[in-house]
């Protein structure tokens, strides 16, 4: 359902107006998925652009229920096998006007499309809460960790005064570099059998820094290539997504795309909360255009503010429960979306 737009445009001459309850398929689009979706425009007063097909409904055909059809049952294979072009795929009305369209009686398409509006208006509201609490903690990122030439932060628990001290994030703890048998691909390295997982980047993303299960499992062999932690560690990806920041929660062996940080003289949240606050800075070790270009020395010159230990834990527990209630917000989100789709996937011929 369209009510808001962002683009705004001169009335012309023979501009096409919204009344409302429109439903409008896209003309053309890099692919034939692309423009074989279908929206309802829910307010009047808008300018509907030439690279649209409008579609003005009959009476027994309930908008909402057309553009989840269309978007979702077999009219959309069907508009996707219209679609024609190559570089950029076109859409025309007189393609639309060949799609057999199948529907119920009006109340159950109002009873469908009902169902699916309150799916997406809980959608949209996780998606709200969820950027929320992520510009909340971007912002306290750079309020609660002291500035470039500042001694303090500019927001702190009351019941801490002590200026921060200036140090080496190699004074720190002993920064290392992960290592990876090679080469990688062979399978001699691995066993579905072993306790010891395998820490690649691609589990960072997936799992977005905090890795508490891995697919990949070393083999003994595998193991006597690599770093291989038994305990909760503070990583720093050097390769791929460079200068993202990782706590590893299981036994793995770790790739040489990663730093770790052992006998760390720190709160090991705190510092991982630091380093997502720094990580934009990395970009200075890389030419423009370029990719960064981290290593250990690099990292372990690094100057950090850090407080005493009690105020250490204080900021990391306070950005630790931000974290939960985001990753929270994003489980129901991925739910409340997957459960949409179950139910496209079912409601629709």
């Amino acid at each position: 359902m369209i009510n808001d737009v962002d683009t705004f445009a001169s009335l012309k001459e023979k501009s096409v107006i919204s009344e409302g309850d429109e439903v409008v398929v896209p003309s053309s689009g890099e692919t034939a998925e692309d423009i074989s979706r279908a929206s309802v425009i829910g307010r009047e007063g808008l300018i509907l652009g030439g690279d649209l097909n409008i579609i003005k409904l009959k009476s027994e055909i309930h908008s909402v229920f057309l553009a989840l059809t269309i978007s979702n049952g077999k009219q959309q294979k069907e508009m996707t096998k219209l679609a024609q072009g190559k570089s950029v795929v076109h859409l025309h009305n007189s393609d639309l006007k060949q799609i057999n369209l199948l529907y119920p009686t009006f109340k159950e398409q109002e009873k469908i499309g009902s169902f699916f509006s309150q799916l997406d208006k809980a959608i949209t509201l996780h998606q709200q809460n969820l950027e929320n609490l992520k510009t909340k903690k971007k912002g306290l990122l750079q309020k609660m960790f002291p500035k470039e030439g500042e001694k303090v932060p500019e927001v702190r628990f009351k019941e801490f005064n002590n200026l921060w001290d200036k140090r080496q994030l190699g004074d720190l703890a002993e920064i290392v570099r992960g290592a990876s048998p090679r080469p990688i691909q062979n399978q001699k390295w691995f066993s579905d059998e072993s306790n010891i997982g395998w820490l690649r980047i691609a589990d960072v993303t997936e799992q977005n820094g905090r890795i508490f299960h891995l697919k990949q499992k070393l083999s003994k062999l595998g193991q006597e290539k690599t770093r291989v932690l038994t305990k909760p560690h503070l990583l720093l990806s050097i390769a791929a997504t460079v200068g993202k920041p990782v706590i590893n929660y299981v036994s793995t062996g770790v790739h040489d795309g990663f730093l770790i940080f052992l006998n760390p003289n720190f709160d090991r949240e705190f510092m991982f909360q630091w380093l997502v606050m720094f990580r934009t800075n990395w970009g200075k070790y890389g030419q423009p255009g370029s990719q960064i270009n981290l290593n250990s020395e690099i990292v372990r010159n690094q100057v950090i503010s850090i407080p005493i230990l009690e105020e250490q834990q204080k900021i990391g527990q306070f950005f630790k429960q931000l974290d939960d209630k985001i990753a929270l917000e994003e489980r129901e989100l991925k739910l409340l979306k997957e459960t949409k789709k179950a139910f496209l996937q079912k409601m629709f011929v």
